[in-house]
């Protein structure tokens, strides 16, 4: 079986990681909400860290990743 392409993985990966960040964004809401049982303090912990792997992790990787000079 051929390898995968590196861009394709890399690719999923990002996406991945913003996909579990917005489910813990969602976690964090609905600990907010109070819908689910925790201390506020969990839900917004869970909203930073999730914020962070949703906007900041995937430019860090795609830039670390680049196949462009630098």
């Amino acid at each position: 079986m051929a390898e995968a392409d590196p861009a394709i993985r890399r690719f999923y990966t990002i996406q991945m990681l913003r996909l579990g960040g917005a489910i813990l964004v969602v976690g964090a809401i609905l600990i907010l909400t109070h819908t689910v049982e925790a201390p506020d303090i969990v839900g917004y912990l869970l909203l930073l860290i999730g914020l962070v792997d949703f906007f900041v992790v995937p430019i860090v990787l795609s830039r670390k990743w680049s196949s462009r000079a630098q």
